[in-house]
């Protein structure tokens, strides 16, 4: 998906949410008893194909920006990746760890259901296996949720968002490495994860009409 097919991908089905009057929270989360910081949906949202996958969670108020509603994790599974690419950091279970994905980003949505930020986390935050900045950037155009159960405007908003944001989250990758090694020197190669306190690694801004405006749509 080129970036130009992406950004019409994305006024599509915002524009298709917005007609129905269900905005993004509304096809991800059921319509009672929410309960915070459960993934939603309770085993991810995996798709059939390419086994790409995502959840989306909510932060209890004081635990997350004012204008954020929630946010989703996005992730590509570990056979996605070109064989031989090799681990910067492991679970704490190593290979029997239960799920093979690695973070790729999160994104968050305001209260209006539109994306507001990305941003990168700590390992242990998803319990991941993290994969060096290089290497998630070379697969970045694998991530693909089209074909999950759920929502089928949600998983085409996630999959576009992906598309038209690769340049960005590059560079949040890559900032993302910095920032750990930081932690690392500081904290020790163990210590720079639940004992920093350190979740957030990366984050930057979304502003969807710059970012669509400065393409040619014509």
């Amino acid at each position: 998906m080129t970036p130009e097919e992406a950004a019409l991908t994305v006024i599509e089905t915002i524009t298709q949410m917005a007609s129905e009057q269900r905005p993004l929270m509304a096809r991800v989360l059921p319509a009672e008893d929410v309960h915070f910081w459960k993934h939603y949906p309770d085993k991810d949202a995996r798709d059939a194909k390419t086994k790409s996958r995502w959840y989306y969670h909510v932060h209890a108020p004081g635990q997350r920006d004012a204008n954020e509603h929630g946010h989703f994790h996005l992730f590509l599974h570990r056979d996605q990746l070109i064989k031989g690419s090799q681990v910067a950091v492991m679970p704490p279970e190593g290979e029997k760890a239960k799920a093979h994905v690695t973070h790729l980003v999160a994104l968050s949505v305001n209260t209006s259901g539109i994306p507001m930020s990305w941003f990168t986390t700590n390992r242990f935050v998803t319990n991941e296996f993290l994969y060096p900045a290089e290497t998630m950037i070379k697969h970045l155009k694998l991530y693909n949720v089209d074909k999950t159960q759920e929502d089928e405007l949600v998983n085409r908003l996630v999959t576009a968002m992906v598309a038209l944001y690769r340049e960005e989250i590059a560079e949040l990758l890559r900032q993302r490495d910095v920032r750990q090694a930081e932690l690392v020197a500081e904290h020790g190669p163990k210590g720079y994860e639940k004992d920093c306190g350190v979740e957030v690694l990366s984050s930057i801004p979304i502003d969807l009409d710059e970012k669509i405006s400065a393409l040619d749509l014509d």
